[in-house]
C-alpha cells in the first residue's frame, strides 16, 4: 500500500507514526527534573537546575565515549531503591508514548542497582511495576480499547557488563571478594551467569516481562567470549540476545557477538563496514572478511540497533551523519531500526532520530515505513508468537492509515 502513498515526511507525521525503541537504557533516560529531585536524598549534582545539567553534564557533543559515560555516575546513584526505579521506568514509558512509540524494550544492568536486602529480583519487579502502570494508563484509552490503534507494550532487557570494578556496586564488590583467586575476566563471566539465571527465574516464576539479555561496556580488551557461558544459558532458556558490538571496536567484535553469544541483534554495529578497524592479525584479507560478515548478517536478518545521535556524540571520526554507516546498511538492505540509546544523555527522542535520518539519507515514505516495521518484527516480544503477529499486523494497518491521512491532507 505504501508504494502509492506520497506523504511529506514532516515532524508531525513522524511523531504520529507508530514507532519502537529496542535500544534504550533506563539509567540514561531519566527526566532532568526527576534526576534533580531524586538526587536531593543522596547525591550531589554539578547543578540543581535542568539547564545547568545540560550545560555541564548532558551535552550536545562529547569528546569521547568516556566523557559520554560520566553522567551515568549520577543517574545510577539515584536509582538505588524500588520507588526510584519504578518511577524512572514509568516516566520513560510515558515520554515514549507521548511521541508515538508503541513498543519499548528498556535495558539496564540490575546488578548496578542492588543493595543489601534489595536483590536482582527486587530491581526487576520495581521496573516491571513502572512498565505495568504505564501500559494500563495508555491502553485504557477508548481508541485503543476499541481496536482502532495498537496498544503500548514494553519489556525488559538485562545488561551484563564486559567490565566492572568493585566500586560499581555492592554486588560486584562481593563477587570480587568471594572469588579472589579467579582472574577478573572469569568474575565478569560469573556475574553475567548469575544475572541470566536471575532473569530467567524472574520471567518463569515471577511472570515478569524479561525478554532478553544484552552485553554492554568497553569492547577492546573485554571480548564477548568471556560471557559465552552466560549467553548459552540465555539461549537454552529461549531469551532474546543482543550485544553492544562494533561501537568502539572493529568488525570482528560483531562476529564474536554472533558466534560466541548467539546474538539475534547487534547494538550499534557502527564499524561493520570498516576493514581498517580490524585488529585480529589472523584476518589477512580484511575487505573480504567484511564482505562476508555483511552478507551473513543480511542473510540471517540480524537486526542492527542504530543510534545516530549517540554515535555522533561518542565517535570522533563521525563528523556528521554523512559519515554514518547507515547509508551502507540501507544499500545492503540490512535489517536496521532507529533507537535512542539514551534519551537524556543523548538529548534525543525516537522521532528526533527518525527526522535526522529522513533529512540526512533522503528516505522515502516507503523506506521509512519499512524501517519502522523492522523494529516491531525483530522485537523480543513478551508474549506468544501468534500474539506478536497480530500485534505487528495492527501496527502495520495503523501505520498505513497515518500515512494516508497525511497524504490526503496535502503539503503542509
Amino acid at each position: 500500500m505504501l508504494e502509492c502513498v506520497r506523504a511529506p515526511l514532516t515532524p508531525e507525521l513522524i511523531r504520529k507514526l507508530p514507532k519502537s525503541d529496542l535500544h534504550v537504557h533506563l539509567d540514561g533516560s531519566l527526566r532532568p527534573d526527576t534526576l534533580i529531585e531524586l538526587a536531593r536524598r543522596r547525591v550531589k549534582l554539578p547543578s540543581a537546575t535542568p539547564a545547568g545539567l545540560m550545560q555541564l553534564v548532558f551535552k550536545p557533543r562529547y569528546r569521547n565515549l568516556n566523557e559520554y559515560l560520566r553522567g551515568f555516575a549520577y543517574t545510577v546513584a539515584v536509582l538505588q531503591d524500588a520507588e526510584s526505579l519504578e518511577r524512572a521506568a514509568y516516566e520513560l514509558c510515558i515520554d515514549a508514548q507521548d511521541e508515538g512509540v508503541r513498543y519499548l524494550e528498556i535495558r539496564f544492568a540490575p546488578q548496578l542497582h542492588t543493595q543489601p536486602g534489595f536483590a536482582i529480583a527486587d530491581v526487576l519487579r520495581a521496573v516491571a511495576r513502572g512498565i505495568e502502570r504505564a501500559e494500563r494508563r495508555f491502553n485504557r484509552r477508548p481508541q485503543v480499547r476499541g481496536g482502532g490503534e495498537p496498544p503500548f507494550r514494553a519489556a525488559m532487557l538485562v545488561c551484563a557488563l564486559r567490565f566492572f570494578a568493585p566500586g560499581y556496586s555492592r554486588t560486584y564488590a562481593d563477587m570480587f571478594q568471594a572469588f579472589t583467586d579467579l582472574p577478573p575476566q572469569r568474575v565478569f563471566g560469573l556475574a553475567s551467569e548469575a544475572l541470566v539465571a536471575a532473569a530467567v527465574r524472574a520471567r518463569d516464576e515471577g511472570g515478569l516481562p524479561v525478554v532478553g539479555v544484552d552485553l554492554a561496556g568497553q569492547e577492546q580488551g573485554h571480548p564477548a567470549k568471556d560471557h559465552q557461558r552466560a549467553y548459552q544459558l540465555a539461549h537454552d532458556a529461549f531469551l532474546g540476545k543482543t550485544v553492544h558490538a562494533g561501537e568502539d571496536y572493529g568488525p570482528e567484535s560483531i562476529f564474536q557477538a554472533i558466534t560466541d553469544c548467539h546474538a539475534d541483534r547487534i547494538g550499534h554495529g557502527t564499524w561493520l563496514f570498516s576493514p581498517d578497524k580490524i585488529r585480529d592479525p589472523s584476518i589477512t584479507d580484511r575487505p573480504e572478511y567484511v564482505r562476508r560478515l555483511v552478507q551473513y548478517i543480511a542473510d540471517r536478518r540480524i537486526t542492527l540497533e542504530v543510534c545516530l545521535t549517540s554515535n555522533l556524540q561518542t565517535i570522533p571520526e563521525l563528523r556528521s551523519l554523512r559519515d554514518h554507516p547507515f547509508r551502507r546498511m540501507r544499500a545492503h538492505r540490512l535489517s536496521a531500526t532507529f533507537c535512542t540509546d539514551n534519551r537524556l544523555v543523548s538529548r534525543t527522542t525516537v522521532s528526533g532520530e527518525i527526522l535526522k535520518a529522513v533529512r540526512a539519507f533522503r528516505l522515502s515514505s516507503k523506506e521509512l515505513g519499512d524501517l519502522l516495521i523492522y523494529g516491531f518484527k525483530r522485537a523480543f516480544y513478551p508474549g506468544p508468537y501468534l500474539e506478536k503477529r497480530a500485534y505487528v499486523r495492527q501496527v502495520l494497518d495503523y501505520r498505513d492509515r497515518v500515512f494516508q491521512e497525511f497524504a490526503a491532507a496535502g503539503p503542509p
